[in-house]
């Protein structure tokens, strides 16, 4: 018979925590307010599902956006994370000295050969390899690197002995490499063979929502190294952070903040101490595009900047097709690009008098256009 004074057993059901929220704390201090971001929200679950892999990732953003700290965090939630991450910048050396970090020397291969040296391949042995900029190394390091991916063994400089070998390559640039395999400067078997695993990290201008948070974030961080006093930012200062392009991104961000850490003047950061180029190009009615951008992305900036802008005056509801031509206009038809506005901009009416328009080939939940005829 069941004894009902008997205590009875606590079942605990344990939460499975998304992957978001599981990620190394290196990760989380390119804000904790990176996972406040949709966007990034989305790259931190793909890296936490791809990590305990062993399949080679390619990671391809902007400069600045913080790429090297994405590879940590694959590195870090991987099998691997009791050997090395290795990482070597492929723009900072050329031709043989390239191949000399990469696969070592053994004494005498040439004349400043005193000693035997290891590559970043051997050291990387058992670990992760991060090839930053890996659209700068040149086509013969290319072809030795692709063998050494293939064979998983490679000979040092000026030695015969082949050197087996178990890395996990994540490579990352901020160049078209599709294009560079077009005009034959980067070789089309090793880009198959390192985008396995396609990362695109996005901007800081599109993920704007995560900006003030990060800026916070860094301003307690670069107070306690510093040992300044703590300060905080004012609310126009947050906002012009927000309307400000980041053509750096996330290191511009960081370099402004501990700028700021270091000669701003009182209590709080003012208007006053911020740089000029942040002040003049953060003006509400004036938009300054980066060098490089593409139309197609200083479009969806442009349309970025007029949501901000209606959604701060609350001014939805006059929000019509004259202020949409204001934009694009392609013959009679009118059109408006809305990014990413399901997370973004809820309070963004669904239907404002216009047709709903489907765009092929592009996610739903990144694009949807209203248009008129």
């Amino acid at each position: 018979m069941r004894d009902d004074t008997a205590p009875r057993a606590q079942h605990h059901t344990r939460r499975r925590r998304p992957p978001s929220e599981v990620l190394p704390s290196d990760v989380r201090a390119l804000g904790g307010a990176v996972v406040h971001s949709t966007l990034m929200r989305e790259v931190l679950d793909l890296v936490a599902r791809v990590a305990p892999s062993d399949a080679s990732v390619l990671l391809t953003g902007e400069s600045g956006v913080g790429k090297e700290i994405v590879a940590r965090a694959i590195h870090q939630l991987s099998p691997r994370v009791s050997r090395d991450f290795v990482a070597i910048n492929c723009a900072s050396l050329f031709g043989e000295t390239l191949e000399n970090e990469l696969f070592g020397h053994e004494k005498g291969a040439f004349t400043s050969a005193d000693a035997q040296k290891l590559g970043v391949f051997e050291v990387a042995d058992g670990g992760t390899l991060f090839l930053d900029e890996v659209n700068e190394m040149g086509t013969t390091c290319q072809a030795k690197v692709l063998r050494a991916l293939e064979r998983r063994e490679f000979r040092r400089l000026g030695g015969t002995r082949k050197l087996k070998v178990d890395v996990r390559i994540v490579a990352a640039t901020n160049a078209d490499l599709s294009e560079a395999v077009r005009t034959h400067q980067f070789r089309e078997d090793l880009y198959y063979r390192l985008n396995v695993i396609h990362i695109h990290i996005p901007p800081l201008r599109e993920r704007r929502e995560a900006i003030p948070l990060m800026a916070q974030q860094f301003l307690q961080e670069f107070s306690e190294k510093h040992r300044t006093r703590r300060r905080r930012f004012t609310d126009p200062v947050l906002e012009r952070f927000s309307l400000y392009a980041w053509p750096g991104n996330v290191r511009e961000l960081r370099n402004v903040v501990e700028s700021l850490v270091l000669t701003a003047r009182g209590e709080q950061i003012g208007l006053r101490d911020l740089p000029a180029t942040i002040c003049a190009s953060a003006h509400a009615n004036e938009i300054r595009l980066p060098i490089g951008m593409t139309l197609r992305e200083a479009e969806k900036e442009i349309v970025r900047r007029y949501l901000e802008m209606y959604r701060r005056a609350k001014q939805w509801r006059r929000f019509s097709t004259s202020a949409c031509a204001r934009c694009t206009r392609r013959s009679k038809r009118i059109a408006f690009r809305c990014v990413a506005l399901a997370p973004e901009y809820p309070d963004v009416p669904k239907r404002h008098g216009e047709r709903l328009v489907s765009l092929q080939n592009v996610p739903k939940q990144h694009f949807f256009t209203y248009a008129t005829q």
